[in-house]
This record gives C-alpha cells, sequence and structure tokens, in this order.
C-alpha cells in the first residue's frame, strides 16, 4: 500500500512541477505514472552505480556532483518518453531539485502515515 501511495504522490509531484517550472513539460497523469515509475527505477538501479563510478568527482565537489547525476538521470527518463520533456540540462537540474523536495516531503509524510511494524 506504501508503494502504491509513493507511486502516486511521486507522479503528482511531477506534475507540480511542471506547473512550477515551464521547463519541465508532462502530458497528462498518465506519462506522469510512467515517468515517476521510471525515474524511480532509475534511482534503484543506476544511480548507485553512477555514484560508485564518479565517487573521486563528488568527493572533490564535496557531493555537489549528486545534483549533476540527479539532473542526468531526470533528463535520461524525459528522452525516453514521448508525454515527457526536458528543455535542457538547466532544465533538468531545476525540475529535479524541485521533484527532489517535493520526494522528501513525500518520504516524511509516508512514514508518519505507515510506521514500520
Amino acid at each position: 500500500m506504501k508503494l502504491l501511495a509513493k507511486w502516486l504522490l511521486s507522479a503528482t509531484a511531477l506534475l507540480a512541477v511542471t506547473h512550477l517550472y515551464p521547463g519541465v513539460e508532462l502530458q497528462g497523469f498518465a506519462a506522469a505514472l510512467i515517468a515517476a515509475l521510471l525515474i524511480g527505477l532509475f534511482n534503484i538501479f543506476l544511480r548507485p552505480l553512477l555514484i560508485l563510478l564518479t565517487l573521486p568527482v563528488t568527493l572533490l565537489t564535496l557531493g555537489l556532483f549528486l545534483f549533476v547525476i540527479n539532473a542526468l538521470l531526470f533528463w535520461a527518463a524525459a528522452s525516453l518518453l514521448d508525454g515527457f520533456q526536458v528543455r535542457g540540462f538547466a532544465a533538468a537540474l531545476l525540475g529535479s531539485l524541485i521533484y527532489s523536495v517535493f520526494s522528501l516531503v513525500i518520504d516524511s509524510a509516508l512514514e508518519r502515515l505507515f510506521p514500520q511494524q
């Protein structure tokens, strides 16, 4: 139940990003659901590998390179889907930052609603 709620709220957060920032566009809630699923899969499978591969750069930049990794994954998801568009790297960076803030709020709220046994 928690996973389904997180997926639906993440899709809603993506729609909110499109309303807050014009550099990110979505064509409806169905596209938002697919985009949220793809971003989630990228974060599960690709993000740890990219963090490991770019660890020296991440350490040199004191962790700021993680923002670049998030933006690249956000941009990659948009490039794979027809109903999800991001206008350039700067839009991906700002869009991923806004989406990350929403994700933090969603995770915090879901932890309170679904406490671990």
